[in-house]
Order: structure tokens, then sequence, then C-alpha cells
């Protein structure tokens, strides 16, 4: 069984992120979200309502792949967090020049910790690219509408966040 890693802080989860989720899923027989708890980026979102909403968008990804998607939290080094779920292979998207520069750094570590387990990156679709949480977060803080770049659901959850 080929099992694949997608990490990230989904703070929340956009629609750039579900793109790379439908297009990693056709490479393996299950498709590991894991859900990064990074205390220094001091999320919107707290992790249980992120792993909710992964799971929401991902049952829907999951039927339509056929593919088995589930979400899964750590806290510990990513190489860890793909022995533990048993993936082979890590996937991470690109959005741009500057993703890359940080991403070929973090492959070459995690060579360094285990080569057995490799990274495979998938460009992110041209409509999507400009897509980051940061920004959407910053959208939706300032009144402006997020519902391009996110599902109903997670604009939903944006506006209760900050009383919209």
């Amino acid at each position: 069984m080929r099992v694949g890693l997608y990490p990230g802080t989904f703070d929340p989860i956009t629609l750039g992120h579900i793109d790379i989720i439908r297009r990693a899923a056709a490479l393996v027989d299950k498709l590991v979200i894991g859900v990064a708890i990074n205390r220094d980026k001091g999320p919107l979102f707290p992790l249980e309502e992120r792993v909710a909403m992964i799971e929401a968008e991902c049952a829907k990804l999951s039927e339509e792949t056929g593919t088995e998607i589930v979400a899964h939290p750590f806290e510990n080094l990513l190489i860890d967090c793909a022995h533990e779920v048993g993936a082979q292979i890590i996937v991470r998207g690109l959005r741009a020049v500057a993703d890359f520069e940080y991403e070929f750094q973090m492959v070459g570590m995690n060579r360094a910790l285990d080569a057995s387990v490799e990274t495979v990156f998938l460009m992110a679709d041209a409509r999507r690219q400009a897509i980051a949480s940061k920004l959407v977060k910053e959208i939706a803080r300032l009144g402006g509408d997020v519902s391009p770049f996110v599902t109903p659901l997670v604009n939903d959850a944006l506006k209760d966040k900050f009383g919209r």
C-alpha cells in the first residue's frame, strides 16, 4: 500500500490545499493529512477545529477519488510523523520559486534523516497559486470576501472567528 503524507498547518484549509490533496490522492492508496501543531505560529483555529474542517472537506474528496484520506495531528519531526503513519512519500505543494527554495532545504534535511522517504512536489494549479492561508485570514479579518479562496464551510468558520 502506497501511503502519502501531506503536512501543513492548514490554518485554515484553502482551495489551494484541496487542489493538492485531490491530485495527491491519485498517486497513493492512502493519504494522511499531517496537521502540524505549531505553537510558534499562533494559529487562528485551534487544532480540533482545523482537524474537523479537514475531515469534513476530505470526506468528500475521499468519496470522489476512492482514496482513503485521513487527518493526523503531529508535533514531532516530519520524518518521524512519516514513520508513524507508514508514509513512503511526503507530498508538498509549490506555489512559487520562494516555496521551492525553502522546500529544497527541507528535502535535504529529511533525506539526511531517512533517505527511504521520498518527497514529491506538486505545482499549485495556476488559478490557486496566490492562495495562502495567511493572506486568507488577513482578508477575512479586514472584512473582505474570501469565498473565492475557501470552501463555504471554511468561509463560515472565518466569519464566525471575526464576528461577521
